[in-house]
């Protein structure tokens, strides 16, 4: 079965860091582009970052430029999501994912709350 599946969220205060793991399984994603979305109550998902399947492209959303850094090790099957200065509004659950051709494959989610 292959999954991917998303740790490290939690609850913490503006300013804060934290940094979310998404670890596949099932098959290797070492050559698949993967990145994160998120969700805030009432609203659609968004895209937050993407990193390429070699490391080298790696994109952001304007809202988290500066603060976020998304990583990878091929090796661990691994992708990562350094969020630091946090903000109320980085509320959401983030969700990671990866692209295999046409096919996408989601996590779970991890709930990431931040309080003011």
């Amino acid at each position: 079965q292959v999954q991917l599946v998303e740790s490290g969220g939690g609850l913490v205060q503006a300013g804060d860091s934290l940094r979310l793991s998404c670890v596949g399984s099932g098959r290797t994603f070492s050559r698949d582009a993967m990145g994160w979305f998120r969700q805030a109550p009432g609203q659609e998902r968004e895209f937050v970052a993407a990193v390429s399947r070699g490391g080298g492209r790696i994109t952001y959303a304007d809202s988290v430029k500066g603060r976020f850094t998304i990583s990878r090790d091929n090796a661990k099957n691994t992708v990562y999501l350094q969020m630091n200065s946090l903000k109320s509004e980085d509320t959401a659950v983030y969700y990671c994912y990866a692209i295999a051709g046409l096919r996408y494959y989601w996590g779970q989610g991890t709930q990431v709350t931040v309080s003011s």
